[in-house]
């Protein structure tokens, strides 16, 4: 597998802050993810169908009626599974709210946890350099008032990423389905199973604007609380 100077240098980091989080009990720790855009329509995506009959895709897949975008979030704490199937574009206003969202959900079951540790990757909504994800989490932790520890997996190294077995685990379910429309999808993935449970999928409508951008000067208030390690400034971050 391809390799930068500090793929060993994050992979040893990633090792040692997830134990650190696991041994916390005032840590909770998750891993996201986005999925691959998923195509809306009678599109054949190949494998085995469940019925006696199988049913007839289109030869070709240059139409679709829509894209999915599925967001996940896995809690290593319990191994619960929460899926967001927007229908715009992964941004990180996407993802942010997404993040939001599931906190105000789940909150009420923490009340010890004063931080999230996320485990991610630096795909291309939630890179660290990223001023509109910068602007989004730190306003993320101060409003949840919890610390954020961001630790990402190295570049080409985003299957270590422990939520990448959940989108493994659906991609088997629904192999040989046709997605011909946006409940079809949610349904699919409302009754895949993950460890012994269904997932709790959200369907975002909300449209979101792609290539938002901060410029240092508003971003400036926000770095103060955006904490980069002086060793891996791009691979962990704490916010808060």
């Amino acid at each position: 597998m391809k390799k930068i100077p500090e793929t060993d240098a994050i992979f040893k980091h990633v090792a040692s802050a997830n134990a650190s989080a696991d041994n916390d009990t005032h840590v909770l720790r998750v891993s996201i993810d986005s999925k691959a855009k998923v195509k809306v329509g009678n599109l054949s995506r190949g494998g085995k169908d469940r019925r006696q009959k199988a049913p007839k895709a289109d030869d070709h897949d240059t139409e679709w009626s829509g894209r999915v975008v599925p967001f996940g979030i896995l809690n290593l704490q319990t191994d619960e599974l929460a899926l967001y199937l927007g229908q715009s574009a992964e941004t990180p206003d996407f993802i942010v709210d997404c993040l939001e969202h599931w906190w105000t959900h789940n909150e009420a079951d923490y009340p010890e946890i004063h931080t999230l540790a996320i485990n991610l990757d630096s795909g291309s909504a939630t890179r660290s350099d990223r001023t509109q994800f910068i602007k989004r989490m730190v306003t993320f932790s101060r409003d949840s008032g919890l610390t954020l520890e961001l630790i990402y997996y190295p570049p080409y190294h985003s299957k270590y990423n422990p939520i990448e077995r959940c989108w493994a685990a659906l991609e088997q379910f629904w192999n040989g389905a046709i997605l011909d429309s946006v409940e079809t999808v949610f349904q699919w993935a409302t009754n895949m199973a993950w460890k012994g449970f269904n997932p709790i999928v959200y369907h975002i409508t909300q449209v979101y604007e792609k290539g938002i951008t901060v410029d240092a000067q508003t971003l400036a208030p926000y770095r103060v609380d955006w904490h980069p390690s002086p060793t891996l400034p791009k691979w962990a971050i704490t916010i808060g």
